[in-house]
């Protein structure tokens, strides 16, 4: 038996989860284009959201 495939999705505010391939994504949501197991989806997002703040708050800052 194979591992779940997952994709990782991504909303208009650049925060990231996870989703079921097999499931029709959430509205709000994009594909963020990487696809792999729980663990290996999990490990993408570490490397890729590397600030957690929504994107309005963070251009909110910067100006």
């Amino acid at each position: 038996m194979s591992d779940p495939r997952f994709l990782v999705v991504r909303n208009d505010e650049e925060q990231y989860s996870i989703w079921a391939a097999d499931r029709e994504l959430p509205a709000g949501w994009q594909d963020a284009g990487f696809a792999g197991t729980r663990e290996e989806c999990l490990a993408h997002i570490d490397t890729v959201w590397t600030d957690m703040r929504p994107r309005s708050v963070r251009e909110a800052a910067a100006s």
